[in-house]
């Protein structure tokens, strides 16, 4: 899976673009591949665009946020993803939205 591993310091986030395997966590330790990096707050993106590329010709599966900067940056066509809105379940076990 191609996802974004959080570090950084407190209140003060920094995001890398790495290759995980799907159930994992992304620890430094359990990396497969490092693709580049994202900082929210310069709105820098730096992705190797051909490594994902050929991840995703592999079958790794692409983290929403992800795909949304790979079809900003005009790597991978369609269109963005609008994230899902998480559902409240209230005391009585009624959900709503």
């Amino acid at each position: 899976m191609i996802r974004l591993q959080r570090v950084g310091r407190r209140n003060r986030a920094h995001f890398r673009v790495v290759v995980v395997e799907h159930k994992r966590a992304a620890t430094s330790s359990n990396i497969v591949e490092l693709l580049g990096s994202y900082d929210p707050y310069a709105g820098a993106i730096s992705i190797q665009d051909e490594r994902a590329k050929y991840w995703i010709s592999q079958g790794a599966q692409v983290s929403d946020t992800v795909h949304n900067m790979l079809v900003a940056r005009g790597v991978v066509a369609g269109e963005k993803i609008v994230p899902k809105k998480k559902e409240k379940v209230s005391a009585s076990g009624d959900v709503a939205a």
